[in-house]
């Protein structure tokens, strides 16, 4: 495990003690970012670690298509990061960058070129390839299933956000953090008009003098309990992990089937087409009938060389965290001191960006240049 060298604090307003509700990719991100400045952290989840999105997210590493210019360049950090990452242990199977391949079959050529010309406008490594050019570069794409022209991101990648979530929950306790797992529904706890910490579903209470909420899709729900409004977007999903299959690939993204690699040779897949045919119960659970997860996988089959057959290993549904205006929310509350939020639709590409960032925003109790145009407040407004 890596060995990192804490900074004194100097500052009598800096936090001592933090508490960061949510044990996804954004929380423990946040917790071990808090945790290197030499604040005692609890990690504070309801359930199990990566319960959540985090453990059923396509989780492909990306900056592709159109976004703001805000948008953008913390995506590319965010990449950056993951590339720092993967230089420190390149034998890290859950995190890999073998690029990605995108086409759309209801895109004509001129908004495939129109897509393209704006990724090289921003800088990003972007190529067309004809049906031919996919068989010669990504052998085990099926070629014959490609558009007349698809788009080719070489800079791209993929990682596994349980093994994520197990690497900084690994180097957070290693750094004196606590992690309180199973603790059923949270509310915050706020005491003169100030985050104080959380309630958790026993009536205990836990606190701190500063709360970071990273509740995925939950986060407008426990936000909204201390009267603060982020509005939510977040819509259904599922995601199918395969059997081990013997075929090598980029992450793929086509009209019916996004897919990536995951370790031990199995897939990741999902799309939105059949969102509607997820059913979500009273009690916060989802299910979907195994014919769409065999529909899904054939969809996926299809993409690949050598006439592949994937079948599905196991497959999670549940609510997909996506802000309303599709931007993300993240640092601290103005209406709220003591408190920040993370809730993004991007969460395994801004991970590990944002977990440096608002644990910058926390410590210092100044706003992040970089975050200036996804503060909370905005809502406020």
């Amino acid at each position: 495990m890596t060995t990192h060298t804490l900074a004194p604090r100097t500052d009598p307003t800096t936090p001592s003690t933090a508490l960061v509700l949510g044990g996804g990719a954004l929380g423990t991100s946040i917790a071990t970012h808090l945790a290197r400045s030499g604040t005692q952290v609890t990690l504070a989840t309801s359930g199990a670690l990566c319960d959540g999105a985090s453990g059923r997210s396509l989780s492909w590493l990306n900056s592709a298509g159109d976004r703001s210019p805000a948008y953008h360049a913390l995506r590319v950090l965010g990449i950056d990061r993951y590339r720092t990452l993967f230089a420190a242990d390149p034998s890290r199977d859950w995190l890999r960058f073998p690029g990605g391949l995108w086409w759309d079959g209801e895109e004509t050529a001129e908004t495939t070129h129109a897509r393209h010309n704006a990724e090289i406008a921003r800088g990003y490594d972007s190529h067309l390839l004809t049906p031919e050019g996919v068989a010669r570069e990504l052998p085990g794409v099926n070629a014959a299933a490609a558009a007349e022209e698809s788009i080719r991101n070489p800079g791209e990648g993929w990682v596994s956000l349980p093994h994520l979530v197990e690497h900084l929950t690994g180097e957070l306790r290693e750094l004196g953090g606590v992690v309180e797992t199973g603790l059923g529904t949270c509310a915050l706890l706020v005491e003169d008009g100030r985050a104080a910490g959380i309630r958790d579903a026993s009536g205990a209470e836990h606190r701190a003098d500063a709360v970071v909420v990273a509740c995925g899709a939950g986060t407008s729900a426990v936000m909204a309990g201390a009267g603060v409004d982020i509005p939510d977007g977040s819509p259904l999903a599922m995601l199918v992990t395969t059997e081990p299959a013997e075929v090598e690939v980029p992450v793929l993204n086509t009209p019916r089937a996004a897919m990536r690699p995951n370790p031990g040779g199995t897939f990741c897949v999902d799309h939105d087409w059949y969102v509607d045919q997820i059913l979500e119960h009273d009690d916060g659970t989802c299910t979907i009938d195994e014919s769409v997860v065999t529909e899904l996988l054939a969809e996926a089959s299809h993409l690949l060389a050598r006439d592949t057959t994937l079948t599905a290993a196991t497959w999670a549904s549940g609510r997909k965290p996506i802000p309303a205006d599709g931007e993300p929310v993240l640092g601290t509350v103005g209406d709220l001191p003591g408190c920040s939020v993370a809730f993004t639709h991007s969460g395994a590409t801004l991970a590990l960006i944002a977990g440096e960032t608002v644990a910058h925003e926390v410590m210092t109790g100044t706003r992040h240049p970089l975050l200036a145009e996804f503060s909370p407040d905005r809502f406020g407004a």
